[in-house]
């Protein structure tokens, strides 16, 4: 069953502590809220995860595996390193619940995503109820753009996002020093639109392109909308009503 509007859940989390040792971490509340997002139910949702931001790096795929298997999901991974691992690729996609996209490079990933066709395939998938979703880079790729790291240790500006919302992203807000300031300039100087921004922890959920709600798995965290002032020209940041998960 998919969800009834175009959904995406943009994140700087979604991934916790495991109960068991065995695991390197569990898929946390904001993961599940995707899936709850989704609508799927009287089976295992169908949860997609995209790893292309790190290379599609195998330990990081079976970790995400294992995580998914505990949480009684029906994992599958998109692999386009060496090539794609499905012929056809939007067949593949539109047959999930969910599309959970890993961090990394945002950069990187959307380049490989366009080579592929992806960009027209999540846009599809997206428009047919399934709900887009991930953390960082797997937020900040279905926005007009944010703030990254994808070219070297200082952040930068990155603006050739999916752009299935017409916004700015903003990650790990509380976590890194330079997110806010850069953010706030980037604003002010119009090369990122109005960003909305997420501490560790907190997500967006976007019904279409509207903003409707902020939800967290983190005591405290917060979120927050970044404008352009008309008349000043500076930026303002106004704190967004957060939703807990726990």
């Amino acid at each position: 069953m998919p969800a009834e509007t175009p959904t995406i859940l943009a994140t700087s989390g979604g991934y916790v502590a495991p109960a068991d040792a065995s695991r390197q971490y569990d898929l946390g509340p904001l993961l599940h809220h995707a899936v709850g997002l989704s609508g799927a139910t009287g089976r295992a949702p169908r949860v997609l995860f995209v790893g292309t931001a790190t290379g599609d790096q195998p330990e990081r795929q079976a970790a995400v595996a294992a995580a998914g298997r505990a949480a009684g999901f029906d994992v599958d991974h998109l692999r386009l390193f060496p090539m794609p691992d499905h012929e056809d690729l939007q067949e593949f996609v539109l047959a999930q619940d969910v599309v959970w996209v890993g961090g990394g490079s945002v950069a990187n990933l959307a380049a490989v995503w366009r080579v592929h066709g992806l960009d027209t395939v999540f846009q599809v998938a997206w428009e047919a109820g399934v709900v887009l979703a991930g953390c960082s880079a797997g937020s900040i790729c279905w926005h007009v753009g944010g703030t990254t790291d994808s070219f070297g240790p200082r952040l930068r500006p990155f603006t050739k996002g999916l752009a299935l919302l017409p916004w700015g992203n903003g990650v790990h807000y509380d976590a890194e020093e330079q997110r806010r300031p850069l953010t706030h300039r980037l604003v002010a100087e119009g090369v990122l639109p109005t960003t909305y921004c997420t501490d560790n922890g907190v997500g967006l959920v976007y019904s279409g392109t509207e903003l409707v709600e902020a939800v967290s798995e983190r005591p405290g965290a917060g979120a927050y909308r970044v404008d352009r002032d008309p008349v000043s020209g500076e930026a303002t940041e106004t704190a967004l009503p957060v939703r807990s998960l726990v």
